[in-house]
């Protein structure tokens, strides 16, 4: 038996080594059959179509909107406030020479009343002191006397300060009707009350602070154009405004009001003519005609002062362009494709303009291309491609934005 083992033990490790190596070879060779098929197998993408278009470059910026004109209220006489119109009020709405606060008026009309009365007996004053002289004069021609009858002679001096006191009683009367005036605190446009800071009974003297008001019948936007922004943009000259060869482009704004996106239309006015030196940006004014709706010469809807809104400029005409997302271009400056054989390629293009979202191709792309939108670490030139969905090309929205 010991004889047995003694042979046959070998053998048998002979041969389960055998068996061992058969099989690791098997194995090895059915994992390089399966790598062979996995690189051969189509790599799975999105792509959408590239067209060609015609359009205006849209320019974003966004600001906050404010007043045309705003009016801090003062007081220019003392006295108390013994009348408040309902319209002045934080918010309340009011026209053109409308009466929002009255100011006693008594002692102002007492004292229109004693200046005129004042200016009334320097009339008679004057008026007897033109007789006078009229009379001097006549007196000299009558007694035969040679020569020039002195100023003293004639009263020149009593007519010309008699005159001088009817002089200083207008101006006097004129004070005191615009002081008058002056307790009837009224705003020269059509506006809303920002702020109320007095109310009835409360006693004022000179440059008391009693309210801020606004205009209505436009707002104004401020809105940030850098450099690059401006290369996109055909803003006139002064000159040419005044020339009227040029308009301002319009502007379309939009803020979000409770969970939708409200959109107003305003056209660039002017531009601030300086560059902000710590920004080193430049603004642009646009303007948005009755804001809130309420003169009758706007139909949209209400745009309350201090809203902050977006705003997306028409610029430059740009022909035989190709618009794609951002995400697609390559730091190199090329994207991918898929070919007529369904195969990738890296195909270098020409940027007209990059913005965050978009990016506007002017040459090395043909319209109908289809560009690959998915995400690729490492794209290999050839490598087979399966195309999961065509999705249309962004020229669509492009242009209505530019509209």
């Amino acid at each position: 038996m010991g004889k047995f083992f003694k042979f046959i033990l070998p053998l048998v490790l002979v041969i389960g080594s055998i068996i061992i190596v058969v099989a690791l070879v098997a194995i090895q060779k059915s994992k390089s059959a399966e790598r062979k098929d996995d690189t051969q197998k189509a790599v799975l993408v999105d792509t959408i179509v590239a067209e060609v278009v015609s359009l205006n470059f849209i320019v974003e910026s966004q600001g906050t909107v404010r007043p045309r004109t705003e009016t801090t209220l003062v007081s220019e006489v003392s006295g108390k406030i013994v009348s408040v119109a309902p319209e002045f009020v934080a918010g309340g709405f009011f026209r053109e020479g409308e009466v929002l606060l009255q100011i006693d008026p008594s002692d102002y009309a007492a004292g229109l009343k004693r200046a005129e009365a004042a200016l009334a007996s320097r009339q008679a004053k004057l008026a007897d002191e033109t007789a006078r002289a009229e009379q001097a004069l006549k007196d000299w021609t009558n007694l035969g006397r040679q020569g020039q009858p002195s100023d003293l002679g004639l009263r020149k001096p009593q007519l010309a300060d008699a005159r001088a006191n009817v002089s200083a009683a207008e101006a006097d009367v004129q004070k005191a009707r615009r002081d008058l005036e002056r307790t009837r605190i009224t705003v020269p446009y059509d506006g809303l009350v920002r702020q109320k800071a007095v109310d009835i009974g409360q006693y004022v003297t000179l440059s008391t602070r009693l309210g801020v008001t606004f205009a209505i019948d436009t707002a104004e936007v401020r809105l940030p154009l850098t450099n690059s922004d401006l290369h996109y943009l055909d803003l006139p000259s002064e000159t040419e405004v005044k020339s009227r060869d040029k308009t301002f482009p319009p502007v379309m704004l939009s803020a979000e009001r409770a969970g939708e996106t409200v959109r107003w239309q305003a056209r660039i006015i002017r531009t601030e003519g300086v560059v902000d030196e710590t920004s080193r940006v430049i603004y642009a004014v646009a303007q948005v005609v009755d804001p809130y709706g309420v003169l009758g010469q706007s139909n949209q809807q209400e745009l309350k002062i201090g809203t902050f809104v977006n705003a997306k400029i028409e610029g430059l005409p740009a022909e035989n362009v190709v618009v794609l997302p951002r995400y697609v271009l390559r730091a190199d400056n090329t994207i991918l494709v898929a070919n007529a054989d369904d195969e990738l390629e890296i195909l270098p293009v020409t940027v007209l303009r990059a913005e965050p979202k978009k990016v506007y191709l002017s040459g090395g792309i043909e319209g109908g291309t289809r560009v690959v939108v998915t995400t690729l670490d490492a794209p290999i030139p050839g490598t087979r491609l399966a195309i999961r969905k065509t999705g249309e090309s962004l020229a669509e929205a492009t242009e209505g934005d530019a509209q």
